[in-house]
């Protein structure tokens, strides 16, 4: 009988370790979301420079996920957890020091993005090598409901450090989660080594496939998605984003064909692509993809309407994003627990109506008189959607296999959700940039009150992007080129409509990408998942 408190100690402990991997994880984006304007300042960058950092951050994670979850599979995935974690934690210092733009782009999205990449696909395996099968669903979910929880307290605990302290403080706290992570790691059971090989070929094409995509988008706002903006480069006539995107998307067929060239000569692929045929995981993944998508791009607009047009500190609009935390994380728990045998397809699809009503909410309350206020009920319902999206779509994508796949399976979620959320910021971003700009040169140009000579340098000076000001920042600005007090106001008039229109595109797309999620939830199984073992033949998830 004393074997039994010491086996539930060990796996509390592993499971604490586990869960605290995948909170790091995921707290970063959320916390410098709402320290977006703080940042940009300290760095000496604009907010477009911390969008390409969140952006960056997001893009290493999802380039490597793949070949991240096969050196775990050669390295064994305590010892890639492990190494991860030394390469998280030296980019959380670097960070928490960065001085400029170029070291923030290096401890963050570089450092960091190659020790997620490590540290994710192992937590899966890791949880499918301490759980037996029983308990391994539950584990699964306090993993993910971990995530979950840094979606909900980064905002606040960004705001709260960022207002009292500095946003550094956040990255040097994560230096200190790591370090006591290692401490404890060797309480870990490893999930051993087997002696495949890394398949280098598939690795590169993947890696440059997708960051051709995600860069391509992320630059659109500059140099335009098919013919390029005045002063931008041209490849052959058109920008060099169409470009990007078909090089990365042809790379991407090419990484495909060879890890089935792979698997069908009996070697070691990346990725078994007749993973992709089973319909129950095809739909697990392509929702993780959407929700991360939209999830990104309400956490990159809301918290720049709160702290950049109402000029909220970050603490205010921390507190403001407190309902979808709170909604997020009581729907993800409250689910299972009170509706076990709920028809996932039904729950995602109540989710993703939930999330679509309140991002057109916020865009339709996109007006000058908005205030704070516009945001509670918005994020309220977004913060169900996605914790009814939390609560079933790790049980459908990990059931939809055997264990034995657990760890591909948790490369290919990891990479769904990070080029979900990366692409969704870089997406969003352009779309609100772009916008910006366009509706700032129009109004200047079309505005009586500015002067001709005004008209002509602005439209040559923004033509590159106009960067999203606050009033005051703007105010400086305008002072500092000894602009008049007439054409000064006109100018923030012009900036102050031009900043609401941005959002309100960005709002629109963010809903029309929920819309298009709903037409990926007829690949999501209707009877409540569980492990493939147990399914009956012909079942949704029952096979490939």
């Amino acid at each position: 009988m004393a074997a039994v408190p010491t086996e539930r100690s060990s796996s509390t402990l592993v499971l604490v370790v586990l869960a605290s991997g995948q909170f790091l994880m995921t707290l970063d984006s959320s916390v410098m979301n709402v320290s977006m304007a703080t940042v940009a300042e300290d760095v000496g960058t604009t907010i477009t420079g911390i969008q390409t950092a969140i952006t960056m951050y997001t893009l290493v994670m999802a380039s490597l996920m793949i070949t991240g979850g096969r050196v775990g599979t050669i390295l064994g995935r305590r010892r890639a957890f492990g190494i991860g974690l030394v390469i998280y934690g030296a980019g959380s210092f670097t960070t928490g020091l960065a001085p400029n733009l170029p070291i923030l782009l290096l401890g963050w999205s570089l450092l960091e993005g190659i020790g997620a990449a490590l540290i994710m696909p192992a937590i899966v395996a890791l949880v499918a090598g301490n759980f037996p099968p029983e308990r391994r669903s539950a584990a699964y979910g306090l993993v993910a409901a971990a995530g979950a929880m840094a979606v909900a307290v980064g905002p606040l605990l960004g705001g709260a450090v960022t207002t009292f302290a500095s946003w550094r403080y956040v990255f040097f706290g994560e230096v200190i989660v790591v370090v006591l992570i290692l401490l404890v790691l060797r309480r870990v059971q490893d999930a051993p080594a087997e002696p495949v090989r890394l398949d280098l070929i598939g690795s590169v094409l993947s890696v440059i496939g997708l960051g051709m995509v995600v860069y391509g988008v992320l630059r659109s706002s500059e140099w335009g998605w098919v013919r390029t903006k005045a002063g931008g480069p041209a490849v052959l006539g058109l920008s060099p984003v169409v470009w990007l995107l078909i090089g990365g998307l042809l790379l991407l067929y090419l990484f495909l064909r060879r890890q089935t060239y792979l698997v069908e000569q009996g070697r070691d692929a990346l990725v078994d692509p007749g993973l992709l045929a089973n319909r129950q995981l095809a739909g697990g993944l392509s929702m993780f993809f959407a929700q991360f998508a939209v999830q990104a791009g309400v956490f990159f607009s809301v918290p720049l309407f709160l702290s950049v047009v109402l000029e909220l500190s970050a603490l205010e609009t921390g507190v403001r994003i407190l309902p979808l935390s709170i909604a997020l994380v009581l729907a993800a728990a409250g689910i299972p627990r009170f509706w076990p045998r709920a028809d996932p397809r039904r729950v995602v699809r109540l989710g993703l109506c939930a999330m679509i009503v309140g991002v057109l909410i916020l865009a339709a309350g996109m007006d000058p008189g908005a205030n704070a206020g516009i945001v509670s009920i918005p994020m309220l319902l977004m913060g169900l959607g996605l914790g009814a999206l939390a609560s079933q779509l790790g049980a459908v994508t990990v059931s939809a296999v055997p264990d034995s796949e657990s760890a591909e399976v948790g490369g290919l979620q990891n990479t769904a959700s990070t080029l979900g959320a990366s692409l969704g910021t870089a997406l969003i971003g352009s779309v609100l940039i772009a916008t910006l700009t366009s509706s700032v040169i129009e109004g200047i140009e079309n505005n009586p009150a500015i002067p001709a000579s005004v008209q002509e340098q602005a439209t040559t000076n923004l033509a590159d992007g106009v960067p999203f000001l606050s009033n005051t920042q703007l105010a400086a600005a305008l002072d500092t080129a000894e602009v008049g007090d007439t054409t000064g106001e006109a100018i923030l008039a012009v900036n102050s409509d031009a900043r609401l229109e941005a959002l309100q595109a960005a709002f629109a797309v963010t809903a029309l990408l929920a819309i298009a999620a709903l037409f990926g939830t007829g690949l999501l199984p209707r009877r409540p998942v569980g492990p493939p073992d147990t399914k009956v033949p012909g079942t949704p998830g029952s096979g490939r």
